[in-house]
């Protein structure tokens, strides 16, 4: 399978049903490569639209490259048995596919560090750019959209800061707002606490619970138990490129779950519907 312009007509919004949105992804038996190796094997997963959903596993369990997978930067090998589908289609437009899917990631919070400013910087999203250059003419409506998605994360007083003189965390929600401001069909999260003080932690995780409560569709990716906000009540548990748990939060962060996961004698505490490992 590789990139191809997908048809005009967009899969609607709104609760999963019968005669509407089908799932965000619906992934069957597909097997990926990175590097040589099978990153992910034989894998099986359906991710409704609206849905709050936490993808847990350690490093090189896999999680990246399912990222990449959803978003059409890595294509499964093919057999006749294994099938994905984003939003209902098999074959998106990839520049199309990044509206409707907001990505939150530390790797494209390292190429942000510029002197752009925060307005700025959310303004580059409907140019699917880092900056805004000499030939990207703004229009007024997406100044307010952009000024919007900054006061949604409670970012709008950065608006005319430079990007390269805030904290990570303060940059963190400048590209949160910037993969709002499309307005899109859920954001993904991959590994949004790393590089992050305990404070910053603590706002994060309350923008998230925000967004979540808000309708916003959220898709964590972590190693952290401790990200997984209570909005979250599915947890997918992954390890050596499979999938080895997928429910309920209560019935996968367990001692025995985690303990078997990370591979180590795991403890478990609670607090204000955290999940802490220990």
């Amino acid at each position: 399978m590789g990139p191809s312009a997908k048809d005009s007509n967009r899969p609607s919004i709104g609760a999963e049903t019968a005669a509407a949105a089908p799932a965000l992804i619906d992934f069957q038996k597909i097997s990926v490569k990175r590097g040589g190796k099978l990153a992910l094997n034989d894998l099986s997963l359906r991710i409704s639209q609206n849905e709050h959903v936490a993808i847990l596993g350690p490093n090189g369990c896999g999680k990246s490259t399912l990222i990449k997978t959803i978003t059409r930067e890595l294509y499964p090998l093919y057999s006749p048995d294994s099938r994905i589908t984003i939003m209902g289609e098999e074959r998106w437009d990839v520049r199309e596919l990044r509206v409707l899917l907001g990505i939150v990631s530390n790797d494209l919070m390292a190429v942000c560090r510029t002197h752009s400013t925060g307005r700025e910087i959310v303004l580059s999203g409907f140019f699917s750019s880092l900056a805004i250059f000499s030939n990207h003419h703004v229009e007024p409506e997406q100044g307010r959209r952009a000024d919007a998605a900054l006061a949604q994360v409670g970012a709008l007083h950065l608006a005319d800061r430079p990007v390269e003189g805030m904290s990570s965390g303060e940059a963190q929600r400048i590209l949160i707002a910037r993969a709002l401001v499309h307005e899109p069909r859920a954001l993904i999260f991959d590994e949004p606490s790393n590089s992050l003080d305990l404070r910053m932690q603590h706002e994060l995780r309350e923008t998230m619970r925000a967004l979540a409560q808000a309708g916003v569709g959220i898709v964590l990716v972590t190693h952290q138990t401790a990200d997984i906000i209570p909005e979250i009540e599915r947890v997918v548990l992954m390890q050596g490129g499979r999938i080895v748990g997928d429910g309920r939060k209560d019935e996968m962060l367990t001692e025995e779950r985690m303990s078997d996961l990370f591979g180590f004698p795991a403890r478990i505490s609670c607090r204000d519907g955290y999940r802490y490992v220990w």
